[in-house]
């Protein structure tokens, strides 16, 4: 059974720094796209960072370019979001997300039809 376990979130001040985890387990995320969902109260849920797991593909959302990235440790079956000079507007949930099975190479986009493995998300609170 395919599991993903978030970690690492809490309160921030603004400016601040938090890295998140995701630990994958039932399966080696070793050809599909994974990587990270976020969802603010009263809004929907939006694509933050995302990664072939392979190599080679990053999608970041235009508001986190520069003050995100998405690291991976294969040996430990976990990726991160590392996130820089948070703002308040980026208080919400952080849920992990990895598209099922192996794939061929391909761009990873934000569609969240495409993910079909979800964690149960971890809170990042920014304080002004």
């Amino acid at each position: 059974q395919v599991q993903l376990v978030e970690s690492g979130g809490g309160s921030v001040q603004a400016g601040g720094s938090l890295t998140l985890s995701c630990a994958a387990s039932g399966y080696t995320h070793s050809s599909n796209c994974m990587g990270w969902f976020r969802q603010a109260p009263g809004k929907e849920r939006e694509g933050v960072a995302l990664m072939y797991t392979g190599g080679g593909s990053i999608y970041s959302a235009d508001s986190v370019k520069g003050r995100f990235t998405i690291p991976q440790d294969n040996a430990k079956n976990t990726v991160y979001l590392k996130m820089d000079s948070l703002k308040p507007e980026e208080t919400a949930m952080y849920y992990c997300a990895a598209e099922g099975g192996l794939w061929p190479y391909h761009p990873c986009t934000p569609a969240e039809e495409e993910y079909t493995d979800w964690g149960k998300g971890t809170q990042v609170n920014v304080s002004s």
